[in-house]
């Protein structure tokens, strides 16, 4: 009789043993198939996100190099000097291919002059500034619009427009609103500034007016002063205030927006062959808090997932194993009789084979018709749980005061929260071809190796042992 009709025969005839292997291998099924669906929704949800974010690399500097001595950097003078990179090779770094847009910047404190006075509604800066009565300070931009506070929509330009790196060496500046209202200043309006120290000024053209949303009495934590009175300004102008004419200008720090992601590695290392010892005293980080922030519960679901799929998968394929070395056992005597008869030890494998391929389409393709559904239900129901246990952490965080690093009082200031970055709490599951493809690889595998490991210890045997010795 031909083994394939045989194989049909003998599961029929064994309803009860078919349908609990069939169960089994169903219940191993669902559980891959659902592990492969949750992996890759999250998959797909995290480059989303990644790719709406952005890849955002920071040039800054590196403290541990600076505590070892290596000053670095285009400044010289080693020590705990402040490394410093010229512009003019920040901007080479911002023309290699991985790099859509770059911003570099520089701090300074300048004198508002011409009558414009200072907000003094967040009353006096903070002592330690050491600056003088109508000083502020400002900071030098190549593009305002790139700033992360600006990009994530957390500061808002309400006239005029952003300085960009077509103004490198323009006279142009930003004024925060209350400022601005203050002095009855408008975009398109005049002001002068002049140095911290020495007689050096300049009129600087107002190229629009922004809103920061902090309150004037909660000081800036960077240059401890009143938020209403900081100023971006074009870093080739605001830097010819505090330097000597013709000296190059330097910046102490850069921030470059990515292609992809996924070429950070092949940035880092044509900055350092085009950079070189400029370099020394600087590290090259990815500004990806954004994305762990968003994507955090993903990867919580899609661990937990892929553990739930490994220990039901094995454990499925533990009992589908005894349940075929049981049946192989029993049919001892039936394979005694078919190899005296002639058969092929090789024939009587495929069978058995053939017996348990049946069964797995047959268990893959009915979990196919309800994993999806019920792999998108649970999934979203397990997400949105983590999702707000993520955003209950965020929203719990508390700023240290003003003036404070607030590691004294156990706040790290690295935690945070990102603005626009709320923690993913959605995914969609889908089902196609390639995921029927691995599950069904998997599946077959072990159905395979657990037939070939029971019907090797039997075909081992002659059809005369097979058939005296019985069990």
């Amino acid at each position: 009789m031909n083994f394939v009709k045989r194989a049909g025969l003998s599961l029929w005839a064994r309803k009860g043993k078919t349908l609990i292997t069939l169960f089994t291998f169903l219940v191993i099924s669902a559980m891959v198939l659902a592990g492969v669906l949750i992996n890759e929704a999250t998959a797909q949800a995290e480059e989303k996100a990644r790719r709406s974010v952005g890849a955002e690399v920071n040039l800054d500097m590196d403290f541990s190099q600076l505590g070892a001595g290596g000053g670095g950097g285009g400044g010289g003078g080693g020590g705990m000097m402040a490394p410093r990179i010229s512009a003019a090779t920040a901007d080479k770094l911002g023309d290699l291919p991985p790099v859509q847009k770059h911003n570099y910047s520089m701090f300074d404190a300048v004198t508002l002059k011409g009558g414009v006075e200072l907000d003094t509604e967040g009353g006096p800066a903070d002592a330690s500034t050491g600056l003088k009565p109508n000083q502020t300070m400002a900071t030098g931009i190549l593009d305002s619009g790139l700033l992360s506070d600006f990009r994530s929509g957390r500061f808002e330009l309400l006239s005029g427009r952003h300085i960009t790196a077509a103004d490198k060496d323009k006279k142009q500046v930003l004024l925060e609103e209350r400022l601005a209202e203050k002095n009855g200043i408008e975009a398109g309006d005049k002001i002068t500034l002049g140095a911290m120290v020495g007689k050096a000024e300049a009129d600087f053209t107002v190229a629009g007016i922004y809103r920061n949303p902090s309150p004037s009495t909660e000081l800036d934590p960077e240059h401890l002063l009143n938020p209403a009175n900081l100023l971006y300004a074009t870093v080739g102008a605001l830097a010819g205030l505090g330097t000597e004419s013709g000296e190059p200008l330097q910046v102490g720090k850069a921030t470059f927006l990515l292609n992809d992601a996924d070429e950070l590695g092949t940035f880092k290392a044509q900055a350092r062959k085009v950079a070189g010892a400029e370099l020394d005293g600087f590290k090259l980080d990815a500004n990806d808090k954004a994305i762990r922030q968003m994507t955090g519960p993903l990867k919580s679901i899609s661990s937990t997932a892929t553990l739930a799929m490994w220990l039901i998968g094995l454990a499925g394929a533990t009992v589908l194993a005894l349940l075929i070395n049981l049946a192989v056992k029993q049919r001892r005597k039936e394979y005694g009789v078919l190899l005296a008869m002639g058969e092929h030890k090789g024939r009587l494998i495929a069978q058995q084979a053939l017996e348990i391929v049946a069964v797995a389409v047959v268990a893959i393709g009915l979990s196919s018709l309800f994993t999806q559904s019920l792999t998108q239900s649970a999934g979203q129901s397990l997400l949105g749980r983590e999702a707000a246990d993520a955003q209950r952490k965020l929203d719990s965080w508390q700023a240290p005061p003003p003036g404070s690093t607030g590691l004294d009082q156990g706040i790290d200031p690295n935690d945070e929260p990102v603005e626009n970055a709320d923690p993913i709490d959605r995914i969609t599951v889908r089902l196609d071809l390639a995921d029927l493809a691995t599950v069904g690889g998997v599946g077959l595998g072990i159905g395979l190796l657990a037939t070939a490991l029971p019907a090797a210890s039997v075909l081992r045997l002659s059809p005369r042992t097979i058939l005296t010795k019985g069990k």
